[in-house]
């Protein structure tokens, strides 16, 4: 052992300098070289910090820096997340989604457009006038639908949900409350 080399390290070290810290780590942890001014010092962690991500080996586990647009990663060419301005698609950050796929600036992700959905019609309602079924010729009956799917950023916006048209009944008199 170098006799600058110690045995007696602390912070999951298990071999470590005065000068460059860890060395070695412990089993399991990963070995981290971070920047201290001009020197870089070697940390032991038990996982990887962010813009890292881990690589094990039989001899020792190292954390390696993510690609310059991403903020983290599973493998230096799969990212998991993006920084800012970029917008992750299939494990990569993009600038601007490719075509078919809109910008989420809530999740910054690519995601597919999503367009509206409206039920189908109800049957018409009967023909009323002031709220009342009786007592007119001309009045008006109404046929209603439910959105089914909310449309996306660049999705096609939702139709009307509801729609009057006029309508003819054969008069008839209302019968007086209280009377059979």
């Amino acid at each position: 052992v170098h006799p600058n080399v110690s045995q007696g390290c602390q912070g999951g070290c298990a071999t470590c300098s005065d000068y460059n810290g860890c060395l070695s780590c412990k089993p399991r942890l990963f070995f981290v070289l971070e920047r201290s001014g001009m020197k870089q010092i070697g940390v032991c962690l038990s996982s990887c910090p962010s813009g890292y991500y881990g690589t094990r080996y039989p001899d020792i586990n190292k954390c390696a820096k993510c690609k310059a647009d991403c903020d983290t990663c599973f493998t230096r060419n799969f990212c998991t997340k993006c920084k800012s301005g970029f917008y992750l698609y299939s494990g990569k950050c993009l600038e601007k989604c490719p075509d078919g796929l809109e910008a989420s600036n809530r999740t910054m992700e690519c995601t597919s457009i999503v367009h509206c959905e409206a039920s189908e019609w109800s049957p018409w309602s009967p023909c009323t006038k002031k709220g009342k079924t009786c007592g007119f010729k001309r009045g008006n009956e109404v046929r209603v639908r439910e959105i089914v799917q909310h449309p996306s950023a660049r999705g096609n916006p939702c139709p009307a949900t509801s729609e009057s048209r006029k309508c003819i009944v054969q008069r008839k008199r209302c019968q007086k409350e209280g009377k059979g």
